[in-house]
Parts: C-alpha cells; structure tokens; sequence
C-alpha cells in the first residue's frame, strides 16, 4: 500500500500491490520509495535463496526437505566442485520425495543428455526407466559444477521436469533433461551420488513470481 494525495485526478490515491495482483498505478517516486524500504515485489524473476549446504568427507547425499515449493512454480539449483572419492565415472543425480523426505522415489525416471570434450568426442544418451534424474559426471576426481532448473515441483496435476548443464574441470561437458513422469506435488528434493562425495557445495533458489 502506498499512501499519497491524488494530485493528477485519474490515479488511484492508494495502489497496492499483491502476488501477481497489484492494483492502481504505481508513478516513479512510489517504486522509489517501496524500493528504498525494501517492499516492492516487482523484482520478477530473481533468485530468492532457500538453503546452502556444503558436503563433507564420505557423504553421499545432500536434502533439501524445505523448498517452499508454494511460492515458486520454477526452482534453480547450483551445485559447485563436486568431487567424488572413487576414481571413475561418477554421476551426480536428483530424486524427489513427496513425504518431505521421509523416503525419495528411486525409480521411474527419464533422462536425455548430451556430453562432450574438447578432444572432439560426444555422446548421446537416453533412458526411461532410471534410479535418479541425471544432472553432472564426474571423471576420474575431477570436480564437477552446474546448475538445474527445476519445474511444477509444487504442482499436483503436472509432471515435474528439469534441465541442466554441468562441466568437468577436465573439459567435458553434459547438458540435457528429465522428468519424473507422475503428477504429484514433489516438495523434498536429494542430491546424490552413486558413490560419497568429498567435497562440494549445492544451493537451492526458489525463481521470484515464476
């Protein structure tokens, strides 16, 4: 609510503003103001953090059983230096969990990603039935960053799809998507991988008025 007299005649004394509802007309100095006070809710699309966590030696996974999944259609997730402690081809992977992380689906997943080098090899890879929604590799115990866009988690009528891109610090690249194809209202989210992790740091944003 802004207060203010209503010098021009036409414009509204008192616009408000609402999630997805603002009434009246808001006039330069108004969003000044609001902007100054740190009330205005106009910052579309802005990364809103929910929660930080960081990996510890011989942890497997990470959960995120808050992800304020009714304020936000679209979720994003980073995930920087992620190493494993096995030599190998490592695969860093999400499932979801529809109790609040009392227990994560493990089956039933689609993937589709393409990787690559920079000795000029690619590969192609596809699957509807999988463990986990594929996001990074690692190879060897190089480590691993990128980030995932995650949607409809919060929407019982829709499937819940993501799309990521992650690159190894050996110059290998992955890049594609997945979906848990079952409408339900996912609102735990585990980042796992199929052997401990060492090291690393994964937050998750909720996307601002998405």
């Amino acid at each position: 609510m802004v207060d203010k007299s209503n010098e021009y005649g036409f414009v509204p004394s008192s616009p408000t503003q609402a999630r997805g509802a603002n009434t009246g007309i808001f006039e330069v100095n108004d969003v000044t103001d609001l902007l100054l006070a740190e009330q205005w809710s106009g910052d579309f699309g802005a990364l809103e953090l929910i929660e930080t966590q960081t990996y510890s030696s011989g942890v497997s996974y990470i959960d995120f059983t808050s992800i304020n999944g009714a304020n936000y259609n679209v979720h994003f997730l980073t995930f920087d230096g992620l190493s494993t402690t096995v030599a190998g081809t490592s695969l860093f992977s999400i499932r979801y969990s529809t109790d609040g992380g009392s227990s994560f689906v493990s089956s039933g997943y689609q993937n589709a990603y393409q990787s690559g080098d920079s000795g000029g090899s690619f590969n192609e890879n596809r699957s509807t039935s999988e463990s986990g929604i594929r996001i990074g590799f690692s190879y060897s115990t190089t480590l691993t960053s990128g980030y995932v866009y995650l949607y409809n988690l919060n929407n019982s009528s829709k499937y819940s799809f993501n799309s990521f891109h992650s690159i190894q610090d050996n110059s290998k690249f992955t890049f594609g998507s997945g979906v848990y194809p079952t409408a339900n209202t996912v609102n735990a989210i585990r980042v796992y991988d199929v052997y401990s992790l060492d090291s690393g740091t994964v937050s998750l944003y909720g996307i601002a008025e998405s």
